[in-house]
Formats: structure tokens, C-alpha cells, sequence
């Protein structure tokens, strides 16, 4: 552990009150830490917002060590330590088995999801929450741009979300690294460096290296987490429409298929109709979820072939798509013959 570097920034008693207004209504919270700057900060500053209110919520904090590096276990027993002194229960989650060669950081995020979830559940907490800043904000952002996203995939990361049942809440979304650092720095509490951070053999790590270049010529992370936010409302807005297309267009939708009425989708604005069939292939593929890239391409050629009386069949993302005059009906397509085979394996 090493102590925070000065920087400029405040994170006061209203600063927290306004950060943790989605812990209200939660009983029992799982604090995901793991002894960096960020995580650290996070730990503090939830225990002292917990300690501030009539109906306190039960935190408690987790760290997983990967077992990649030696320093690891070091690390989390400081965490141990400060969360003692915050009266905050911690535990140590070990990411056991053979690690991957490849996609080691994807690897990694999966199985500390599950440890993390696993643990939730099993200590009935109904939120875990990570300490994600704007800087990550800003580097999800651009990494996305790197891969061609649409507006949804450039809405970043969210402040709020469920996934397999669990809240996951992110706080700490629209503060600075810089803020945090601060912070510390003036409570004189000691984080770690995780070297992995700055390895350029990692996407985020040289995304992060470009980050001082950008600011320069105004591109800095508040101005890309601002850009996440307002593509977020433009999403959301898009969204609801969407659902009221849907409700117009659609002729069936069960478990097994979705039939849309042409006229309406190929007459929407090619946004709306883009989504509305990527909804149904998402749904009922079993390859998804699909690429927009593909997704558009196809949607073009069923639009061309609609205007020109044609009928059309394509697979996208394990869907089978189905175009006549009035009718365009997506279900699952056949498993192809290796994809056959190993599901049978699987059996």
C-alpha cells in the first residue's frame, strides 16, 4: 500500500449524501473492493455515508484475489485491515482453476462477477456496487468507439442496472480519479498500485495513455462521460418509442417466433425498425447478441428486397429471418451441424 499523491478535489458530507441516494431502500450491500485508489475511496466513503444515517444499511466489502500477481494477497489483507477499522465485515474471494492465455481481463471480470454475485446471494444483499469513475467512463466510451457501437454501446457504462437478479450500482460514476486521490491524500489513507493498470498490453491501459493527449485538445473525461450521458437520454428516448412501434408492428410474439408487419417497419425511421428487429433476433437467436454492423447490412438488403416484391431468407446471430410481402417473421434458425454436435456433447 502506498499513501494517495496531492491533487485538487472534495467530497464532503452533501457530496456523499447525493452519491449514495441509490443505497436508500437496500438492507444489506456488497462493497466491491479492491484496495486501489477508487475501491478504497469507495470503502471510505460509504462507511462514513452509512454511519451518517438513521436507517443504516449493512455494508459489507469483498476482494478478490485473481491469484495473479504475489502482491495480491498483501493487498488484500490492507483492505482487511481498513475495513476492520470502519467496521465494515470483509471477506477474501480466491478466483481458483487454470487461468486462460488469452482474454485473461475478460476471463478475470467474469469469474470476480461470480464470486462477487455468489457471495451477495449468499449473504442476502440485494445491491453490490463497484467503484467505476469517470475516467472509466471516459475509457469505456472510447474503447467503444473502437468498436463501432451504436448509440446504445456509446451510452457507457451505467450509474444503475440489474443483471441476473442483482442491482449492481455505481456511485463513484461521475467523479474523478483526481477526486479521489484528493481525498485520500487528505485523510492520509494509504491504496495500492496495481501494475497491470499501465501494462500497453492491455486496451484500457493504452487507452489510459492517450488520455493526457486528448485532454489537450479538449477531449478529456468529463467531456466523454458528458457525451455518454446525453447519448443515455437520446437511448432511452429512442427506447420508448421503440415500444410503441413494437406494439403497432408486431402481429405475433411468442417464445417461439415473432412476426412484424413490413409496411411499418420498413416505413419507420431506419433506427427504429433497425431495433425493432434486432429486439426479435436478440430474443429468439442463439448466437446473439447480434452485431450491429451485420445487423445493418441485413436490415438494408431485407428493406431492398420489401420495396422490390422480393422474398428474402438470412440467418443472423442463430435467427432465422423470413420476408414476404406483408409478413417478416423471425424464430430460432436450425443449429448448424458442428454447432448440433456439440450441443450433443454437451449432453
Amino acid at each position: 500500500m502506498r499513501a494517495a499523491n496531492s491533487h485538487g478535489g472534495s467530497l464532503g458530507r452533501r457530496e456523499c449524501d447525493a452519491l449514495f441516494q441509490d443505497f436508500i431502500g437496500h438492507k444489506s450491500i456488497l462493497l466491491a473492493i479492491s484496495g486501489g485508489p477508487d475501491s478504497t475511496a469507495l470503502l471510505v466513503l460509504a462507511a462514513r455515508w452509512r454511519d451518517a444515517q438513521k436507517n443504516k444499511p449493512k455494508l459489507i466489502a469483498a476482494t478478490v484475489d485473481h491469484g495473479l500477481r504475489k502482491e495480491a494477497k498483501a493487498e488484500a489483507a490492507g483492505v482487511a485491515k481498513l475495513a476492520r477499522k470502519l467496521k465494515v465485515p470483509h471477506r477474501i474471494l480466491d478466483w481458483h482453476g487454470k487461468k486462460p492465455k488469452s482474454g485473461l481481463q475478460e476471463a478475470a471480470r467474469t469469474a470476480r462477477y461470480a464470486l462477487l454475485l455468489s457471495l451477495a446471494r449468499e449473504m442476502k444483499c440485494t445491491a453490490i456496487v463497484t467503484a467505476h469513475t469517470q475516467d472509466d467512463q471516459a475509457e469505456t466510451v472510447l474503447h467503444r468507439i473502437g468498436r463501432g457501437s451504436g448509440i446504445t454501446g456509446l451510452a457507457g457504462i451505467r450509474a444503475q442496472r440489474t443483471r441476473d437478479g442483482m442491482q449492481i450500482l455505481r456511485p463513484l460514476l461521475g467523479v474523478s480519479k483526481a477526486q479521489l486521490m484528493a481525498f485520500l491524500h487528505k485523510e492520509k489513507i494509504a491504496y495500492a498500485i496495481d501494475p497491470t493498470n499501465a501494462d500497453p498490453r492491455y486496451l484500457r491501459s493504452r487507452l489510459r495513455s492517450l488520455a493526457p493527449l486528448l485532454a489537450k485538445e479538449g477531449i478529456d473525461a468529463a467531456k466523454l462521460s458528458q457525451l455518454a450521458r446525453r447519448l443515455y437520454r437520446a437511448d432511452t428516448a429512442i427506447e420508448a418509442v421503440v415500444n410503441e412501434a413494437q406494439a403497432r408492428a408486431s402481429r405475433v410474439s411468442n417464445e417461439k417466433r415473432e412476426s412484424l408487419d413490413p409496411r411499418l417497419v420498413f416505413r419507420l425511421p431506419e433506427e427504429i425498425g433497425l431495433r425493432l428487429v434486432r429486439r426479435a433476433v436478440n430474443r429468439l437467436g442463439h448466437e446473439g447478441p447480434a452485431e450491429l454492423g451485420k445487423l445493418e447490412v441485413l436490415f438494408a438488403a431485407l428493406a431492398a428486397s420489401w420495396r422490390g416484391g422480393k422474398r428474402l431468407r438470412r440467418t443472423l446471430a442463430g435467427a432465422l429471418l423470413d420476408l414476404s410481402d406483408d409478413r417478416l417473421t423471425i424464430e430460432p434458425a436450425p443449429f448448424r451441424r458442428s454447432a448440433r454436435k456439440t450441443q450433443g456433447n454437451r449432453g
